[in-house]
């Protein structure tokens, strides 16, 4: 299964470049935090990285959280990048399986999820949302959930509508 780094290795630049852009304009903390993150492992400093044009700035910070070493703070935007950017679509995922969350957000996964139920909240993602989004969030919940369901597991590794293009 593809961890945070590699998932940012697979989604479209003009996706990579969206979470940048949404997660510096309205969640500045996190922001903060990736630059931060990316500098001390770059052995720079952070200021250097802030005088950036943004356009630079957002390049440098993407191809280094490509990498296996930056993974833990690739794994922090995506993170909060979807639950603040996708809600819509993490609730409707966990409404269709009927699983209890607060605004997308779920405390206690159950052990397992119906191979039916599985299928009807993708089918139902697949038919309202962006794919690509869709494909970055259904690899993401696999990966950073300490539960994970072999029926999603192999949906991931064999589902041709969930493949990277």
């Amino acid at each position: 299964m593809l961890n945070s780094s590699e998932l940012l290795g697979f989604i479209s630049p003009d996706l990579s470049h969206r979470i940048l852009s949404d997660t510096a304009e309205d969640n500045q903390e996190l922001y903060d935090s990736t630059l931060t993150g990316v500098a001390a492992l770059r052995h720079m400093r952070i200021q250097f990285l802030k005088r950036q044009p943004k356009p630079a700035r957002h390049s440098l910070i993407i191809d280094s959280l490509k990498r296996p070493a930056f993974d833990s703070t690739a794994s922090q935007l995506l993170s909060g990048w979807l639950i603040k950017h996708q809600s819509e679509m993490l609730v409707q995922f966990l409404n269709s399986l009927d699983i209890p969350h607060e605004e997308g957000v779920v405390e206690n996964l159950p052990a397992e999820v119906a191979d039916e139920a599985l299928e009807t909240a993708v089918v139902k993602l697949l038919s309202a949302h962006d794919r690509e989004i869709i494909i970055l969030y259904l690899h993401a919940f696999h990966n950073m959930n300490e539960t994970h369901w072999p029926n999603l597991e192999a949906m991931l590794e064999s589902d041709d509508r969930l493949q990277f293009v």
